[in-house]
């Protein structure tokens, strides 16, 4: 009897050995869809676009985006989360998705409610203010904001977005204090900060880069631990004497539970994608930096992000409701 049991378990643990290399050989046997939690046309739309375009070409089968905008990724989440956990239900997220939760009540936790699959990119930001701030380095900046503490005002796309937590981060390492302002957009902020209504902000390279060129703002440093391909003559602020380091990135994420082989199978052919000639010279022109990590690095970039801005958030005392 015991020996009859013994061979039962040994044939199940085969066949389910067998079973999982089978789904992820098998995948995908339909059309998988890409939820991106913000509007079209964005860079997070961009970017995910160019990827599901060479995804479809590695499986075989169309990955189709699906924007799904609102509620600072809770939107998105909640339709993933309801979705089979099969691979062919994806969703691509950002910093916002980590910081959101840990601002605003949410049901889900990012660490431990979803699947990690591979962070795509990574994406700094430049430190600009208005031509008539006297202020040519951080350094000087930093002066005159901690003679002025409150004086000058920075925008942001809103309370917990990247830019204001990037913002705020500056601010405990450098001990100065400024004015928030928050907007729903950046195109508002934009029109303000060129306009001379806000002095500084945190922007995205790719956005702020042509201003900077054109001379209506003033790039005093970029946040990535190198300097950007498209700005290279601005220095990070490392150089400039401000130990923070702060990307922005992408990355995609599957329902608690998806398969193993199928995560796997999925984040190897994001890494090969990220690492085709087209794309990665296209994101540096944007100020990008392509990376194709695997689940497993993803899954640590997640707690590594998850935790910094919990400190953040604890430090400077903000709130979100």
């Amino acid at each position: 009897m015991k020996t009859w049991i013994c061979t039962t378990r040994l044939a199940l643990l085969a066949a389910m050995l067998v079973l999982l290399p089978a789904q992820a050989q098998t995948y995908p046997n339909r059309p998988v869809r890409v939820i991106v939690p913000l509007a079209a046309a964005g860079g997070m739309d961009t970017v995910t676009r160019g990827l599901a375009q060479k995804l479809t070409g590695a499986f075989g089968e169309n990955f189709v985006v699906d924007n799904r905008p609102g509620a600072g990724s809770l939107v998105g989440l909640e339709i993933l989360a309801a979705s089979a956990p099969d691979g062919h239900t994806l969703m691509m997220i950002s910093a916002t998705t980590v910081i959101h939760p840990l601002l605003y009540k949410s049901r889900f936790d990012i660490v431990r409610d979803f699947a990690p699959v591979s962070q795509v990119t990574a994406q700094g930001y430049t430190l600009v203010v208005h031509p008539t701030i006297r202020a040519n380095s951080v350094a000087e900046l930093v002066q005159y904001v901690q003679a002025n503490p409150g004086k000058l005002n920075f925008s942001s796309s809103g309370i917990g977005s990247p830019i204001h937590m990037t913002t705020e981060l500056f601010q405990i390492a450098t001990g100065t204090r400024m004015t928030h302002v928050p907007y729903k957009g950046m195109g508002a902020a934009y029109a303000d900060l060129v306009g001379g209504r806000i002095e500084l902000s945190f922007a995205t390279i790719i956005s702020s880069r042509a201003h900077v060129k054109a001379g209506r703002l003033r790039a005093l440093a970029v946040t990535p631990a190198k300097r950007a391909p498209a700005l290279p003559d601005v220095p990070t602020l490392r150089e400039a004497g401000v130990p923070v380091v702060v990307v922005n990135w992408y990355g995609l994420i599957a329902p608690a539970g998806t398969p193993k082989g199928v995560v796997g199978r999925i984040g190897g052919e994001t890494a090969k994608a990220m690492q085709l000639p087209d794309v990665t010279k296209r994101l540096i022109a944007e100020g990008s930096e392509a990376v194709g990590s695997s689940p497993q690095e993803f899954a640590g970039h997640i707690r590594a992000e998850h935790d910094q801005w919990a400190r953040v958030i604890k430090q400077a005392g903000i709130r979100g409701g």
